[in-house]
């Protein structure tokens, strides 16, 4: 079970994440989870630059690790770089410690002041070690939710509702993984397509390089 759009009472109860951006101008703040892996990500990476969009990779440090040549593809593409643990661990089911560890084997390679939680799911405690490292840390969440990941959704009901939440401001997650590949090859191109003939620009998170 997932919300395509995040609820405002959501973001009322955890104010210090960050859900979307506050901005006067059309822009929309695009992010990508999982990556970098082989074919999704430079497919991913060629798309964005069809359209001339910038976008945030929340990394798995693993597959930094693995595929270190990719990720030097998704920097020189001038896109901006965010943690997303060193495993893809889930917060609620992961002992403070063991995150905590496992948040700074990914920053060890990553160097960045931006940070998803895997699934969206991270206890307030661990959120406040986070900090307690890294005073600038950004604990990223977001807006609009592609569920590309789902696959049981429809590529066009995937686009149907990423196209409805979106707004000026909004952040929305995609994912360059082989689970949302279907879907994302799908959506992204005529999602850009749209929103640039709307008016939109595609901006970087506010990104510090630790």
């Amino acid at each position: 079970m997932y919300l395509f759009k995040t609820p405002r009472l959501l973001k009322l109860l955890y104010p210090n994440l960050t859900w979307d951006i506050k901005t006067d101008s059309r822009s929309i703040f695009l992010t990508f989870d999982d990556g970098p892996i082989p074919i999704v990500t430079p497919h991913v990476l060629n798309i964005l630059k069809q359209y001339q969009a910038k976008a945030t990779f929340f990394c798995i440090g693993d597959n930094v690790r693995k595929h270190p040549d990719i990720f030097e593809q998704v920097k020189r593409g001038g896109h901006a770089i965010g943690n997303h643990t060193f495993n893809h661990l889930k917060g609620w089911k992961t002992d403070d410690d063991t995150y905590t560890q496992n948040f700074k084997q990914a920053d060890d390679l990553l160097h960045t002041n931006l940070f998803r939680p895997p699934y969206g799911r991270i206890k307030r405690s661990q959120a406040a070690r986070l900090k307690a490292l890294n005073p600038e840390l950004d604990i990223i969440m977001w807006d609009v939710l592609s569920g590309d990941f789902d696959m049981t959704l429809k590529p066009e009901r995937c686009l149907k509702k990423t196209i409805k939440y979106t707004r000026p401001g909004s952040i929305v997650v995609f994912h360059d993984s082989l689970k949302a590949f279907n879907r994302l090859e799908y959506v992204l191109p005529r999602a850009l397509g749209l929103w640039k003939s709307q008016g939109y620009t595609f901006e970087l998170l506010p990104v510090q390089t630790l």
